[in-house]
């Protein structure tokens, strides 16, 4: 029976756990969990997810979810996959393990909490909180900072490494998530930190082509967002003129 995968390509950590599956060649199904209508809260998702997140995936009568688990047990589970995904050396994956807890504490409710509440909450008809707003995207900027002057500091991938880890897969997912923001933001907020993007591109060479395959959606939702906040915006200026 194949690995299955539940999830959403609009998710960052799914889309983390689908291109290490692409990259090292695992079979898998993957099987959609539609998050706006509610499929996570389904009885038969919660019987597999009990935290009702995504993404989690079921291998023979094992059920996981955290991506981050997923990841290290697929990097474990299945032969053929390369071990600088994630080293036997102790020192090595303790490294790792540190850059992904930091990742939940830091990163992630910087660039998560930005984009839900600035640009997908409002465009979903949710209410968003400015104050939120402002403390997501400085905790994002000081995380930012933190990538590209101490975890980047020493090598082309976190953590000083010469080829990336499971580590670099996940933090990089979190960081494209910033590709709703409209383009005059996105530019203010990552054009300062050089390494980042030039370590974002480095993982998406190193993943071709799955690393843009399974971001296509992100992209195309990038696409209908802002036209969408400019036809807001339009109308907003009309508004105001009256």
């Amino acid at each position: 029976m194949a690995l299955k995968v539940y999830g959403n390509r609009m998710s960052e950590p799914t889309r983390a756990v689908l291109i290490f599956c692409k990259k090292n060649g695992i079979d898998f199904e993957e099987i959609q969990v539609d998050v706006l209508k509610g499929h996570h809260f389904s009885p038969e998702y919660k019987a597999i997810n009990p935290m009702r997140q995504i993404p989690a995936i079921v291998d023979g009568k094992l059920k996981l979810f955290e991506s981050h688990a997923i990841l290290i047990y697929l990097a474990c589970a299945f032969p053929g996959v390369a071990s600088h995904w994630y080293p036997v050396d102790p020192s090595k994956r303790a490294k790792i393990h540190s850059i992904l807890d930091w990742h939940h504490s830091y990163l992630r409710r910087g660039a998560a909490g930005l984009v839900f509440n600035s640009i997908l909450a409002p465009v979903n008809g949710m209410r968003s909180y400015p104050q939120i707003i402002i403390q997501a995207e400085e905790i994002l900027l000081r995380s930012l900072s933190k990538l590209e002057n101490v975890w980047l500091k020493d090598g082309r991938f976190l953590g000083g490494s010469t080829q990336p880890s499971i580590a670099d897969l996940s933090l990089a997912c979190e960081v494209m998530q910033l590709q709703l923001l409209s383009e005059k933001d996105y530019n203010r907020i990552l054009s300062p930190y050089k390494k980042v993007k030039k370590w974002i591109e480095d993982i998406r060479s190193a993943t071709a082509p799955y690393f843009d395959e399974v971001h296509e959606h992100l992209f195309e939702s990038q696409k209908g967002i802002r036209e969408k906040m400019v036809t807001q915006s339009g109308k907003n200026n009309v508004r105001s003129k009256m």
